[in-house]
C-alpha cells in the first residue's frame, strides 16, 4: 500500500509510503537514453575539472579552488536527481518512497543554498583580482578561501535543514502525487492538505537570504569589475580581464535564472510540461554546462588538461621503446 489512512479531527489524512512521480509518462528509452548521456557529460566533466585543479600546481589559487567546490556541487546536484530519474524512465509507474523523497528534497536544498553563496563568493573572488590586485593575495588567502567555501557548505546544510523539517510535517490527503519528476519543496507543497503557510514563509525568506543577497552581490561584483576594466589603458590588459570573468559571470546567469523560474513559481503554477522543462534546466542541465563552459573559455584548464594527458602517456610510451 502506499498509504495508511488515519482519522484525524474527523478529516481524512495518509501516512504516506510513497509517492507518484506524475511528471513521466509510460516507459520512455529515448529519455533513459538522454538523460544518461547527459549524467555521463556531467559526471565527466565536473570530475575531470575537480581532478585537474587537485593535480595541477598551476591550478593552485583561489579562482580554481572555488571552481572545485563548484564542481563537486554539480556532481552532488546530479547524482541526487538523475539516478532515480533514469529508473523510474522504464518503469510504467514512477514513484519514490516518502522517506527517499524527504532525502531527495535535502540534498537538493543543500546543494542549491551552497552553491548560491559560492557562486557569491566566486564573483567576489573576481572583484579582488581585478578591483584590488595588491590586496589579492592577503584578501583571498589560503585560510580565507577555506573558510569561505567552509561556509557555502554550511550555510546550504542549515537552510535545507529548514525546510526538510518543515516539509515532514505536512499531511497529504488522498493520492499521494506529484506534478514533478522528482522530489523538491514547491511540488511537495502543492501535493500537500495541510498548513503550507510556514513552508511558503521558510521560501520566501530564504528566496531573500540565499537567493536574492549572493545574485545583489554578484551585481554589485561585476558593476566594480566592468568600472575598472573600462578605465584600463591598454587593450590586452581589459580582454584578459573580461576573459577571467565571463566564464563565471555565464555560469551565474544560467544558475540564477534558472533557480528563480524553479522556486518562484507564478501563483497559478507551471503547466506539468513547462514544470519538467525548468526542473531539468535546473539539476540536469546547468550541472552539465558548467565545466564546458569554463573549458572552453580557460586556457590554463585546457593546458593542465594536455599536460594531464601527456604525462599518462608517458609511461606506455617509454614502456613500447623500451
Amino acid at each position: 500500500n502506499r498509504m495508511m489512512e488515519k482519522r484525524l479531527g474527523g478529516t481524512n489524512h495518509t501516512q504516506v509510503t510513497e509517492f507518484v512521480l506524475l511528471g513521466f509518462s509510460h516507459g520512455q528509452p529515448f529519455l533513459f537514453a538522454l538523460f544518461l548521456a547527459i549524467y555521463l557529460a556531467t559526471l565527466l566533466g565536473n570530475s575531470a575539472t575537480f581532478s585537474l585543479v587537485s593535480l595541477d600546481p598551476h591550478l593552485h589559487n583561489p579562482m580554481y579552488f572555488f571552481l572545485s567546490h563548484l564542481s563537486c556541487l554539480d556532481l552532488c546536484y546530479s547524482s541526487v536527481t538523475v539516478p532515480k530519474i533514469l529508473a523510474n524512465t522504464l518503469r510504467q509507474q514512477a514513484t519514490i518512497s516518502y522517506r527517499g523523497c524527504l532525502a531527495q528534497a535535502f540534498f537538493l536544498m543543500w546543494c542549491a543554498g551552497a552553491e548560491c553563496v559560492l557562486l557569491a563568493v566566486m564573483a567576489y573572488d573576481r572583484y579582488a583580482a581585478v578591483c584590488q590586485p595588491l590586496h589579492y593575495a592577503q584578501a583571498m588567502s589560503r585560510s580565507t578561501c577555506a573558510m569561505a567555501a567552509a561556509g557555502c557548505w554550511l550555510w546550504g546544510l542549515l537552510d535545507s535543514a529548514v525546510h526538510t523539517l518543515l516539509a515532514a510535517q505536512l499531511s497529504f490527503c488522498g493520492a499521494a502525487k506529484l506534478q514533478h519528476i522528482f522530489c523538491d519543496v514547491p511540488p511537495l507543497l502543492g501535493a500537500a492538505c495541510s498548513n503550507t503557510r510556514p513552508n511558503e514563509l521558510a521560501l520566501h525568506v530564504s528566496s531573500i537570504f540565499v537567493g536574492l543577497s549572493p545574485f545583489l552581490l554578484v551585481v554589485i561584483s561585476y558593476l566594480c569589475i566592468l568600472a575598472t576594466v573600462l578605465g584600463m589603458p591598454l587593450a590586452t590588459s581589459r580582454h584578459k580581464a573580461f576573459s577571467t570573468c565571463s566564464a563565471h559571470l555565464l555560469v551565474v546567469i544560467l544558475y540564477f535564472v534558472a533557480a528563480n523560474l524553479n522556486y518562484n513559481r507564478p501563483s497559478s503554477g507551471y503547466s506539468p510540461a513547462a514544470g519538467t522543462l525548468v526542473s531539468v534546466l535546473y539539476c540536469i542541465i546547468s550541472p552539465m554546462l558548467n565545466p564546458l563552459i569554463y573549458s572552453l573559455r580557460n586556457q590554463e584548464v585546457w593546458e593542465a588538461l594536455r599536460k594531464a594527458v601527456r604525462v599518462s602517456g608517458t609511461p606506455s610510451s617509454s614502456g613500447n621503446n623500451a
